[in-house]
């Protein structure tokens, strides 16, 4: 397990402070999918750098396995460091090194014998699909196939735990996709706890069992994936999940809501009953909906018609039927 207990990070600069986390708590239980996600700036990047001290929190713990990376001379922190691996959003192969000896580069750090690196190298190769690249260099791979490089090499060393840092964000939708299959695998048949920082909520929709959602360097929000997006309880979860700078279609009618669906009120056609029931018109503007362990959540904007009676029938029943919305 890995445990932050009341973590601070703050840059000094020569004019001000810069508070990058501050008192941030968290428990990464052991064998899930674990995503941090934020805005640009909210300190998620910082705070997955902290898990495994790349940099130095300013204050609070890091506890990994029970045990206080703070408190650790230099020697014991590099040995456990090879229980946790780590792959960014630029891959940061080493350009001189063909894809096998840039798997084996963190074997040959830690003093394994030459023969077993190699067949270590090999099979890790195989698991993310290059056992024919082995002769390649990084400048003549894809990003997707760069980054499955990476991974196989920071299980090298058969860590425990994965840190993702934007893993994802330089890939195309398809490559992303196959990129998340990979390590939801090496979760399941390997068993490495992975922890994902992201700013992209399919990343979390795909592949993550909890979430913690960071803003403005404190977690506004955490706790299992399908209830932070079906019912998020922060500004700033709705706003990821509900974005509010969506351009919608340009019209002359009446007033426009924002139906929200939080899986409590996503089953049976209501719209359709709504159009029925208040014998009004509405248009549909757009919708952004999606489907997370059986449960639809989401929104639909819709534009009420000019008619002011019509659209307080409207208003009514969606009051009387329990459907949240807000005025767009």
């Amino acid at each position: 397990m890995i445990e932050l207990k009341h973590l601070c990070k703050t840059y000094k600069t020569a004019t001000q402070d810069i508070v990058a986390l501050d008192d941030i708590n968290l428990n990464i239980r052991d064998g899930e999918i674990f995503g941090i996600i934020g805005l640009s700036g909210a300190g998620k990047s910082t705070l997955v750098r902290c898990i495994n001290l790349l940099e130095t929190p300013t204050s609070g713990e890091v506890l990994v396995d029970g045990e206080s990376l703070t408190t650790l001379n230099r020697r014991s922190l590099l040995k456990l460091r090879q229980n946790i691996g780590m792959i960014f959003q630029g891959f940061n192969l080493l350009e001189q090194r063909t894809v096998l000896k840039n798997v084996c580069f963190p074997l040959e750090i830690a003093g394994v014998e030459r023969q077993a690196v190699r067949k270590r190298a090999r099979a890790l190769l195989k698991l993310v699909g290059l056992d024919g690249r082995e002769a390649s260099y990084p400048s003549q791979l894809s990003g997707g196939q760069k980054q499955r490089v990476a991974i196989a090499r920071a299980l090298a060393t058969s860590p425990k735990y994965l840190l993702c840092d934007e893993a994802t964000s330089a890939l195309d939708p398809n490559t992303t996709r196959s990129i998340l299959e990979l390590l939801r695998q090496i979760n399941r048949e390997m068993g490495v706890t992975i922890v994902i920082i992201t700013h992209e909520m399919k990343v979390i929709d795909q592949i993550c069992d909890r979430v913690a959602v960071i803003n403005q360097s404190h977690i506004a929000e955490e706790g299992k994936v399908s209830e932070v997006f079906t019912n998020p309880q922060s500004e700033i979860a709705r706003d990821l999940i509900i974005p509010r700078e969506r351009t919608v279609l340009e019209t002359e009618g009446g007033k426009r809501l924002r139906l929200k669906f939080n899986g409590e009120t996503t089953i049976g056609p209501h719209i359709a009953e709504m159009i029925l029931a208040c014998q009004a018109p509405v248009s549909i503007l757009m919708a952004n909906t999606r489907e997370l362990e059986g449960v639809i959540y989401g929104y639909t904007i819709i534009e009420l018609p000019t008619d002011r009676y019509q659209a307080e029938k409207i208003i009514v029943w969606l009051n009387c039927n329990g459907i949240p919305y807000e005025e767009v």
